[in-house]
């Protein structure tokens, strides 16, 4: 927050730190400053500067970030976030508090930001985005594509109301599409699956079974075309393979759905060779049980 007690608490709190970073942030729309702060805009303005400023003289890496930047008018957004540069911010943060930016509009403000307020200047631009429409991790890609080079996200996009930008979408849909997004983290992406399993553990939940990369369909193939296809050739109903986030399972299931090719492989996995007829009759008699059992 702007009080000065807490950015001083916060500096005492990192006295060696290793890469110490405050962060300070006020909103900016005009239903926050209205609803919630009762100050203009010149006043939310000038909380900013000194806000920055203060934390610069106890920092040297101050980060500082418009709440509801995406319902803040466009004008007023970038004089604040000039002035906080000019006070000692070295990070610009511009979080869709609420979810409310589609793609394009929050990427042309990144684009606008980067090139209004950062220029040449050694300043990183940071997204910050809520899911309360779906959109999260298109709008966090969009702004990383826009020149943006810091996501805030959490594992599993987990988050106030429907969450945050996952980043276990953003970071496999970054190293998935290198030829559309000019960025690469150090992420070790193999570690993905045990981390995401470690948080739902530690809050006593699963991961919705169709959750992208690591929800237990992510990587499943029980339709037959699509499990014919993936015998052949993995890349058929693959962009990204199990093992690049750290899963190593068998990815057929058989059900309903299933075709002779899959039901062949798993028998043959299992140590059972049979003939055309013996196979045939099995394959029928397993139908009929996948009527019984999904799975």
């Amino acid at each position: 927050r702007r009080a000065p007690a807490d950015i001083r608490a916060a500096a005492d709190a990192l006295k060696g730190a290793a890469k110490p970073r405050i962060h300070v942030f006020i909103a900016t729309s005009p239903l926050h400053r209205a609803a919630k702060l009762n100050m203009t805009r010149e006043q939310v303005l000038d909380a900013a500067v000194r806000s920055v400023r203060l934390a610069r003289s106890l920092c040297a890496d101050v980060e500082f970030s418009c709440e509801d930047a995406t319902r803040t008018e466009t004008d007023f957004l970038l004089e604040v976030c000039k002035a906080a540069v000019e006070a000692g911010a070295t990070t610009i943060n511009i979080p869709d508090t609420v979810g409310y930016a589609t793609v394009d509009e929050y990427g042309g403000l990144i684009e606008a930001i980067c090139r209004e307020v950062a220029g040449e200047r050694d300043i990183v631009i940071s997204t910050h985005c809520h899911n309360d429409l779906g959109l999260a991790t298109a709008t966090t890609l969009e702004a990383i594509r826009r020149g943006a080079r810091q996501v805030e996200c959490t594992i599993n996009g987990l988050g106030e109301r429907a969450g945050n930008t996952a980043l276990e979408e953003v970071v496999m849909a970054m190293r998935t599409r290198r030829d559309v997004f000019d960025a690469a983290t150090r992420l070790d992406t193999t570690q993905i699956y045990r981390a995401s399993k470690t948080v739902y553990d530690i809050i006593g939940q699963r991961a919705p079974l169709n959750k992208p990369i690591v929800g237990k369909n992510a990587f499943l193939h029980e339709s037959g075309i699509h499990q014919h296809g993936v015998l052949a050739n993995k890349q058929t109903y693959e962009i990204l393979t199990p093992e690049s986030v750290g899963i190593r399972t068998n990815n057929l299931v058989l059900g309903k759905h299933s075709g002779r090719h899959a039901f062949e492989s798993h028998l043959k996995e299992m140590g059972y060779t049979l003939s055309e007829e013996e196979l045939l009759r099995c394959f029928g008699e397993f139908k009929v049980l996948c009527d019984k059992k999904k799975v």
